[in-house]
């Protein structure tokens, strides 16, 4: 048993006693130890019996935990694991330094509650124990380590267990297996326990949960040996379902691999008096060797069918989003997407990192996947991740990974999309929505090429290339606090800025038609084309949400045209027919359509005028350019 008492705090004078296996310490409800002072965390530590020992361990808390111990602080942070043996006297420091709560430690011996131990055959000694048992015996038994040896899952190694146990030993009613608790790779904390994994009853009666018989179990763990117990009722009884019996007895076989006791087999008589006898406990030995590599090959089938699990799911998502990230080609025939063509020729097979402006809608992620595609990192993965999707503590935990238990629902270590990408791309949208607190590990990554996944304290190498996005201001960000100025440079090194789709007018029908062919294959429909008007209508459209938006109405288009038919004026969205208006009112002569437009923009401008009584800035503050650009204009046309 365990007592804490707290002695610093808001919960001065509070002691607590327990004989569970887990003391779970923290601010939050539901602990065991509840301390309501600011600085300790929800979840922000536990005090863990192994089988010999109580054991700290710190939850990797905000504020940290120490161990006083002969007036001389251990910060578990630089502990192995976070963890630490817990000795009578300690003293455990929860929160910042000089403002702990201190809570003392007293382990109390339980040896005067022990059960009467009857007999005891060390792991070592079972060769010599096999030699003294009778040939027919030894058959049954190799018959029954056969059967063992056929179970693969957990469960069927249990049945199979409790099966032999009760063919062989006439008084046992109970059989319950406790095993280490383990990670992913098989490996045990000096903090895990043993925890109760399944209990078979004979003839198929109450099967719930028997706790371990704590005095025998100790025993077990400790010397490495099969125990024989009597009067263990005090231990479990009042506990269990069946308490008809006056006298108890309890088996307790360890189950190994090598020098590690990976868990406990617990068989009881609990129906009828008497005892077992060390005939039982030898027999229960022999079949320990069986049962613990039957447990082994379990937890391992277990692990590998996890770790597939994950793999499989890990692909899966990886494939969807590379599917989603793969392009036919950036399409632009304009002078302004030549441009950003020539920069992504220079670029991508160098190692610096772009930074893509652009209004919403304009292809940025496109262009950040030509960043890729077209690179030697090409082999790689491309991932992409919106900056503003998610919350700030779980776009940290998807960038950087975190480890098992660094907070609450963390319970399986993760891979960030930094580790992922390694090698490769990560393609970091909306960066301007980053939170500031992660901008300054995301400026980390840029400068040192290493990464910390929440709730670890070690730092990997990766070799990502960092691709950017934003429609923000960033130099505004930056102006205004919002945005990290080194960090914006270090994103800056390489601007790419895509034009929106007002400004590359040319490149409209083109895009038009790659979505009509699209659509018309995806949906099995039969559209021709474009009718001129529909087409000059769209032309005359500002597009506010640029190819994004045009893709949307080609595809609108496609869905309700009727077969073999032309996309008319009439087709079109009320917003894009507003411009088709404009060219009934202006009728402009025909000619190519650089005139087209120029009569247009003329009949814009006179109409811009009007409506302001020729007041120029009012004018080009409807026009949406400055008073320089509008009268640049009109001195072009002759207006002035």
């Amino acid at each position: 048993m365990i007592r804490l008492e707290v002695r610093t705090g808001q919960s001065t004078g509070r002691t607590f006693e327990s004989d569970e296996d887990l003391v779970r310490i923290g601010r939050a409800e539901s602990n065991d130890l509840v301390l309501a002072d600011h600085h300790v965390s929800g979840e922000h530590a536990s005090v863990v019996f192994n089988g010999t020992a109580w054991v700290l361990r710190d939850h990797y808390s905000t504020n940290g935990t120490r161990v006083l111990r002969g007036g001389e602080p251990r910060s578990l942070a630089s502990e192995p694991g976070r963890e630490l043996v817990l000795s009578t006297g300690d003293v455990i420091e929860l929160g910042e330094e000089g403002g702990a709560v201190q809570v003392a430690v007293t382990l109390c011996d339980e040896d005067e509650d022990d059960a009467k131990i009857v007999s005891v055959r060390n792991v070592e000694d079972l060769e010599a124990v096999e030699q003294t048992v009778d040939r027919d015996l030894l058959g049954a038994l190799y018959d029954a380590q056969k059967a063992i040896s056929a179970a693969i899952d957990l469960d069927e190694v249990i049945d199979a267990v409790a099966v032999q146990v009760f063919r062989f030993l006439p008084r046992a009613t109970h059989v319950t297996v406790a095993l280490r608790e383990e990670d992913e790779q098989g490996r045990s904390k000096k903090s895990s326990r043993y925890v109760p994994v399944g209990t078979r009853v004979r003839d198929g009666g109450d099967s719930e949960a028997i706790p371990i018989t704590r005095s025998v179990f100790k025993r077990v763990v400790k010397e490495r040996a099969a125990v024989l117990a009597a009067d263990a009722r005090r231990d479990v009884g009042e506990t269990a379902s069946l308490m008809a019996a006056q006298i108890l007895s309890t088996i307790g076989v360890p189950l190994w691999q090598g020098e590690r006791i990976l868990g406990v087999l617990q068989v009881d008589n609990r129906a009828a008096q008497g005892l077992f006898k060390e005939s039982d406990l030898d027999i229960l030995a022999l079949l320990a060797q069986s049962a613990s590599q039957g447990f082994i090959r379990a937890r391992l089938v277990g692990r590998l069918r996890a770790a597939e699990e994950r793999q499989r799911s890990e692909n899966a998502y990886l494939k969807r989003r590379e599917e989603r990230r793969r392009f036919d080609g950036i399409i632009g025939e304009s002078k302004a997407m030549q441009e950003v063509f020539e920069h992504l020729r220079k670029v991508v097979d160098t190692r610096v990192t772009v930074l893509i402006e652009g209004e919403t809608g304009t292809g940025k992620e496109l262009v950040a996947s030509a960043v890729h595609y077209w690179s030697n990192r090409r082999d790689k993965l491309f991932v992409a991740q919106n900056c503003a999707a998610m919350p700030e503590n779980l776009l940290e935990s998807e960038l950087f990974g975190h480890k098992k238990g660094a907070f609450t629902g963390a319970t399986d270590d993760k891979k960030g999309l930094f580790e992922l990408a390694d090698g490769g791309t990560l393609f970091l949208d909306e960066v301007g929505e980053m939170p500031v607190s992660l901008q300054a590990k995301l400026l980390r990554v840029l400068q040192e090429g290493e990464i910390r996944p929440v709730g670890s304290s070690r730092t990997k190498r990766v070799d990502t290339r960092i691709v950017a996005a934003t429609n923000r201001d960033l130099e505004k960000e930056v102006a205004e606090g919002r945005f990290r100025e080194d960090l914006y440079y270090r994103l800056k090194v390489f601007p790419i800025r895509l034009p929106p789709l007002r400004e590359r007018r040319q490149d409209i029908p083109t895009l038009a038609v790659h979505f009509l062919k699209r659509y018309t294959e995806e949906f099995g429909r039969s559209v021709r084309g474009f009718s001129q008007h529909a087409m000059e209508a769209m032309q005359a459209y500002k597009w506010p949400g640029n190819v994004r938006e045009l893709e949307n109405e080609v595809q609108r288009l496609v869905i309700q045209a009727e077969p073999e038919q032309f996309i008319e004026p009439q087709h079109l969205s009320p917003r894009i027919r507003q411009a088709e208006s404009i060219l009934d009112r202006v009728r402009p002569a025909k000619g190519t359509l650089k005139e087209t437009m120029e009569e247009i923009e003329k009949w814009l401008l006179r109409q811009a005028l009007e409506e302001h009584g020729n007041n120029k800035s009012a004018t080009a503050k409807t026009l949406g350019i400055t008073r320089e650009g509008l009268h640049k204009k009109l001195k072009n046309y002759g207006m002035t």
